[in-house]
């Protein structure tokens, strides 16, 4: 086998793992926008829907299970993220879904679960964004905050801690350094996709 073989196997092996790695669930099959980038180390089941121009790192879990996962258009996930939901029960049949705006960008190694993030959100390495959580347009979780069932995160504010409370507002450098970051991984995730073209 020639040397230009061999890479266009490896390259083979690697797209058909990136197909095993998104799998139905009760014969709901994820529906993600072809102009998004999934890396082939990711995995995505069941109930979720991923925008244009998204982009979902190595390591992530997005598991739609038991209830809706809605990602938006131009939002990030970046490496070793876990998104999940919650089941209907007595309390609350319907459960929680977990939604993602547009522009929103999820730092290394983030938990979601439950929870609804509207357009331009930031949220920080390692944090945890539990069930029934909202954070409105603009606002920023900082890295390894852990943000309570249930609470509301007001526009462009900063909560940090665990349990996350707010510090202050953002300002509009920080929003605009935000905007950057999407923008770059947006820009990264063409790269990385055309990197993993075979010759």
């Amino acid at each position: 086998m020639s040397g230009g073989s061999l890479v266009f196997v490896i390259f083979s092996i690697l797209f058909l793992e990136a197909v095993v790695a998104i799998y139905p669930f009760e014969g709901i099959f994820p529906q993600i926008h072809p102009q998004a980038f999934i890396h082939p180390e990711a995995v995505i089941i069941g109930r979720v829907r991923i925008g244009a121009l998204s982009s979902v790192w190595p390591g992530v879990v997005i598991r739609g299970d038991v209830n809706d996962i809605e990602i938006g258009e131009k939002t990030n996930i970046q490496d070793g993220c876990v998104l999940h939901v919650t089941r209907g029960t007595p309390d609350r049949p319907s459960g929680s879904s977990l939604t993602l705006g547009n522009h929103v960008t999820i730092g290394h190694q983030v938990t979601l679960h439950a929870c609804r993030l509207l357009d331009d959100v930031m949220v920080g390495i390692g944090a945890i964004v539990l069930d029934r959580v909202v954070i409105n347009k603009g606002a920023m979780v900082g890295a390894g905050a852990l943000v309570s069932p249930g609470k509301q995160i007001p526009e462009r504010e900063l909560w940090l801690g665990s349990p996350a409370k707010k510090v202050r507002d953002r300002t509009d450098d920080e929003i605009r350094a935000s905007a950057t970051i999407m923008e770059h991984y947006t820009v990264l995730a063409g790269i990385h996709r055309d990197s993993m073209t075979p010759p």
